[in-house]
């Protein structure tokens, strides 16, 4: 293998990782029957690619060379292993590997095994969503743990106790019969959303979006509504496609927020908006919708106006109080006084946020303290804006966040 090709080895393993890791891993679990082996199956093969890749070349099939070296790598931990008698192994470990194990369908499968075995009802919900996101999406905990407001050390708990009740009653690895799906669909459809809302507003790091959780999130949404075609899995991969829509426009060319109101609408994908429009009418006819088929509708009022002026936000704050009926939470509040601040004007807006502020719920919710800076900006209170903008950015840990919040202060002081 010549040098070249060799230099590019370690950046190719990174990529397959980046693209098929979490597939991988969905089968190295079915053929484990374990979340930690089938882990630290996955994390011997990777190693074992850093190795061999430079020296053979990259596989055709970088995935179906990850699972095989996985589950022998594994196979022979646990031949090593004199303490661990093999009754405690499940049999499927050392059963045939068959090419039908490698194929794009079982693949699918797999992953859609992975979620419904993470999100059983034995498990609690916080811990079905925190497993999902973790075993399925490769979230990292920390991640996770900013989406749960909830600490780290609580969150790594909460999933290792998840693990360990899977193995010790036997939880199946397996997609419920159709007559279970309902039962188990509700917490799967939020598992996918938190993968989504990580992808589309990363909660740290140094860019605005995270495109590999988005389009992860949307291509999952696209599995269950193939499985079960209920209005809500419509109403979500809505919601998703019509925020994707917009994500080329959403960073300057230096990678800076670039807020609604001045974003180029001719980079919003129109392919996107037409089949997020069609699957929120779609969801709505059935009269059986709920939350995320109405911020779908939400969304695609804003997807389908020519220009910011022509956005009905009249029918906007209808959704949001038809929203809040079916689940009225503090950020949905948030939102329609954004709504009604465009509509009726800031003094407006600012009044109602400040109502919310004051149940304390969202005290440490930065972008609660950007809008109301905002509010307090546009009505000429600097030195109140100020302080809003500063508490701001003292919580948020993302760069272009930052950035973004650092340009409104410097605006302040001129």
């Amino acid at each position: 293998m010549n040098d070249e090709a060799s230099d590019s080895a370690p950046r190719r393993v990174e990529e397959v990782y980046r693209a098929e890791s979490r597939r991988a891993l969905a089968t190295l679990i079915r053929l484990l029957g374990d979340f930690d082996l089938a882990e630290e199956a996955l994390q011997e093969a990777l190693r074992a690619a850093l190795e061999d890749w430079p020296r053979e070349g990259v596989p055709k099939n970088p995935r179906a060379w990850l699972v095989s070296t996985g589950r022998f790598k594994a196979i022979d931990a646990i031949r090593k292993r004199a303490r661990l008698a093999l009754g405690d192994v499940p049999e499927q470990v050392f059963s045939p590997l068959y090419p039908s194990d490698m194929d794009e369908a079982t693949v699918v499968d797999d992953q859609l095994r992975l979620i419904f075995t993470c999100c059983h009802p034995a498990l609690p919900r916080d811990a079905q969503i925190a497993l999902t996101l973790r075993e399925v999406c490769g979230l990292a905990t920390e991640a996770i743990a900013h989406a749960f407001l909830t600490p780290v050390a609580t969150l790594a708990q909460r999933i290792v106790r998840a693990k360990a009740k899977i193995k010790a009653d036997h939880i199946p690895y397996e997609v419920p019969a159709r007559d279970q799906l309902p039962e188990r669909l509700d917490a799967v459809l939020r598992v996918i959303y938190l993968v989504f809302n990580e992808g589309y507003a990363a909660s740290a790091g140094a860019t605005l979006t995270r495109h590999d959780l988005s389009s992860e999130a949307i291509r999952l949404g696209r599995l269950l509504l193939e499985l079960l075609r209920d209005p809500e899995a419509e109403g979500l991969l809505a919601l998703m496609l019509l925020n994707e829509c917009r994500r080329n426009a959403r960073v300057s060319a230096s990678g800076d927020v670039v807020l609604l109101g001045d974003q180029d609408r001719s980079r919003w994908d129109r392919a996107m908006i037409a089949e997020g429009a069609a699957l929120v009418e779609h969801a709505l006819r059935s009269r059986r919708f709920g939350a995320y088929t109405l911020q779908a509708a939400i969304a695609a009022v804003h997807a389908e106006a020519p220009r910011p002026q022509d956005t009905d936000w009249a029918q906007i704050i209808g959704l949001y109080d038809l929203l809040l009926r079916v689940e009225p939470t503090p950020i949905i509040e948030l939102n329609r006084a954004a709504a009604v601040a465009v509509r009726d004007g800031p003094a407006a807006g600012l009044v109602l946020v400040d109502a919310i502020m004051k149940g304390g719920t969202l005290a440490d919710y930065h972008l609660a303290h950007s809008a109301r800076a905002d509010l307090l900006r546009r009505l000429g209170r600097s030195d109140d804006a100020r302080v809003a903008y500063q508490r701001a950015l003292e919580l948020t840990e993302q760069e272009p966040e930052r950035r973004f919040l650092e340009r409104r202060l410097r605006e302040l002081d001129r």
